[in-house]
């Protein structure tokens, strides 16, 4: 198998940080995961998924608004009601992926504890509207978030593959034995998957949603070399999954 730009080498490698929550700080980025709880749906219609990003938008904000629901109702999609104060994020989100019963962020504190704020408005506003909408009780997810510092820029190219393609590339009729099999078909069915900034990253279009004043995800995504280590990497998920658990929050 050839080396890997994204792993910087041909090792997989071991990734330096704990599986809890880590102390964190402005200025820090961290891969968050939040999955449904027994492993159920967390989103059933567009509806659901059009909902979650509008939450991404409007609940990234150090202004409140527990009627942000109705209040954007009559609003197209991130247009924000002229009356609310200027839009301050509480984390700038570099990345994301929407999946049936979980969703991954990769975010980076903006204010002082804007990650735990952001992430316990968007999971409580998510689970409001789903009990109330499918009659249902209790929490929507599984415990509390699970989240891991990213130390290096190396990681951070990792997660970003990890996030964006392997994800959105699961989802591909037949999985990631198919997805392998077609690459190129896969690839461009992955840039057209609306519940993630895959497609918008690779192409380099601009998504209200993504705060990477930095470029980092698309200095990343838009590297000549990136299409072809995502799929030589993926190979290696296809044969050698066990070796790649480290990138994970979750088993897989």
């Amino acid at each position: 198998m050839a080396g890997l730009s994204i792993f910087d080498g041909n090792q997989i490698p071991i990734i330096g940080y704990v599986m809890r929550v880590e102390a964190h700080t402005v200025g820090s980025i961290m891969h968050v995961i939040k999955r449904g709880t027994r492993g159920v749906k967390i989103v059933k219609d567009a509806e659901d998924y059009t909902n979650f990003i509008r939450a991404l938008f409007y609940l990234n904000d150090t202004y409140t608004n527990e009627n942000w629901k109705r209040d954007t109702a009559a609003f197209s999609m991130f247009e924000r009601p002229p009356l609310w104060p200027e839009r301050e994020p509480l984390v700038n989100i570099l990345a994301w992926t929407l999946l049936p019963n979980h969703f991954h962020l990769i975010i980076q504190e903006r204010v002082e504890g804007g990650i735990a704020k952001f992430m316990q408005r968007l999971c409580n506003s998510m689970t409001t509207n789903f009990n109330k909408k499918y009659h249902e009780k209790g929490s929507l997810f599984q415990g509390s978030y699970k989240g891991r510092t990213v130390g290096k820029d190396t990681y951070l190219r990792q997660l970003v593959w990890y996030v964006m393609v392997k994800n959105v590339l699961e989802l591909y009729p037949g999985g990631i034995t198919a997805a392998v099999k077609n690459f190129n078909r896969a690839w461009e069915w992955g840039l057209q998957y609306k519940y993630s900034n895959f497609g918008t990253a690779i192409q380099g279009k601009m998504s209200p949603l993504i705060e990477d004043k930095e470029r980092l995800i698309k200095t990343i995504c838009q590297s000549p070399a990136f299409k072809k280590d995502s799929k030589e990497t993926l190979k290696l998920l296809h044969f050698r999954s066990e070796e790649l658990k480290s990138l994970a929050l979750e088993e897989w």
